[in-house]
């Protein structure tokens, strides 16, 4: 069979289109994530009050390219047991990070809650009785651009406590979103592969400096999920 060499262009273009509409655009980075103090930066969020949350999970900026945006990495929160906002409501201020990029203090891309498995309601059962929920920050500044997600996870009380964090709960929803995340799952047509390597030295130990008084191990994990 022979083709046209504007027909032979326009299936060229076609195929190169493919990666991009399931979820495979762009190129893997270099670089699994920057240091931010290394920047400037730092691991722990601002939460207003002159304290901070730990950045205590880090999806590796050699992850699928497909993960490493905002509907990308709804996708795979989906995936692992968290979803979108109750009704798309936010209540509470936002909380800001400086990851070391250059981007300076921004404040996050998006929170995401347990789902309690309901991606589509099951947020707003979260809100009501607490559960784990994360905030998430993408280090793509010009001075440090991994491409990589750092991610303030951590376990709440319910509503008739304010949402605050339960005792050691900064670590406990690290290690729970983690248990959730490590393996095979999949939403919505797409599969994921991600593994868990733990990390320290990016974040101190104790409860120096950490909102509400709680204590912190220092771990931070990082995972580094694969599009299958």
């Amino acid at each position: 069979m022979k083709f046209s060499p504007s027909t032979a262009l326009a299936l060229a273009g076609a195929l190169a289109a493919l990666p991009a509409t399931f979820g495979f655009a762009g190129q893997k980075r270099a670089s699994a994530y920057f240091n931010p103090a290394d920047g400037g930066g730092s691991m722990l969020i601002d939460a207003g009050n002159g304290f901070g949350e730990p950045l205590n999970v880090i999806i590796s900026g050699l992850s699928s390219p497909g993960v490493l945006n905002e509907d990308g990495l709804e996708n795979y929160a989906r995936a692992i047991g968290f979803s979108t906002e109750c009704f798309g409501i936010h209540l509470g201020n936002p909380f800001p990070a400086n990851l070391g990029d250059g981007h300076g203090w921004v404040n996050q891309t998006v929170e995401l809650r347990e789902d309690y498995g309901d991606a589509s309601a099951g947020t707003c059962l979260e809100s009501l009785i607490g559960g784990d929920h994360f905030r998430v920050y993408f280090q793509n500044g010009p001075s440090a651009d991994s491409g990589a997600a750092f991610l303030a996870v951590s376990k709440e009380e319910p509503a008739t406590d304010n949402h605050d964090i339960v005792p050691d709960g900064y670590n406990i929803g690290r290690d729970e979103l983690v248990a959730g995340a490590v393996g095979t799952t999949s939403y919505n047509g797409v599969t994921y592969s991600t593994t868990a390597q733990n990390v320290t030295g990016l974040l101190p130990v104790g409860s120096n400096g950490v909102n509400h008084g709680i204590a912190i191990d220092g771990i931070v994990t990082v995972l580094t999920v694969t599009i299958q």
